[in-house]
């Protein structure tokens, strides 16, 4: 996530196809429905090049629709600059966690604060496991923990 004149945010998951993008269309809205579009500029990423240019699954796609969100969102890779640029970057696994530790060491100037976006559960699920091997259920949970989180991260950071 980044907040334009604060923080900036982004959402990193394996692939940027299921998880993140959800995390990225549920803050969205929370931003929008709070008119503070202009402060915050928020993107997800993916910390592996699988999906690289594909929208996500149609199973997020229609878990989001459910609750009337809409996202254009095309799936990419993070980037150094990634690391540079957003204030916050927050991550569903510890495996996405190792990996952007790891890239971020590799990153001259990191300003980002790399974290786990379950962290800021108030249910206490740190972990968003990945929906994409299960059903419309397990993407119906991911939202509701995002939009959870996302909730609890926007309070704390406005």
């Amino acid at each position: 996530f980044q907040e334009s004149e604060n923080s900036l945010e982004s959402l990193v998951s394996i692939g940027n196809i299921c998880r993140s993008p959800i995390a990225e269309a549920v803050f969205r809205k929370l931003v929008a429905d709070e008119k503070l579009e202009h402060k915050w500029r928020t993107d997800s990423a993916a910390v592996s090049d699988w999906n690289v240019g594909r929208f996500p699954d149609t199973r997020a796609l229609s878990c989001l629709r459910n609750h009337g969100i809409e996202t254009a969102h095309k799936a990419r890779q993070i980037t150094k600059e990634d690391f540079q640029t957003f204030d916050h970057i927050l991550c569903m696994d510890e495996s996405n966690l190792r990996d952007l530790n790891r890239k971020s060491n590799q990153v001259k100037d990191c300003k980002a604060k790399i974290e786990l976006l379950g962290t800021y559960d108030p249910q206490k699920q740190l972990i968003i496991e990945d929906p994409y091997y299960g059903n419309e259920k397990d993407f119906e949970t991911v939202y509701e923990q995002c939009l959870r989180c996302c909730k609890a991260f926007l309070e704390k950071s406005h």
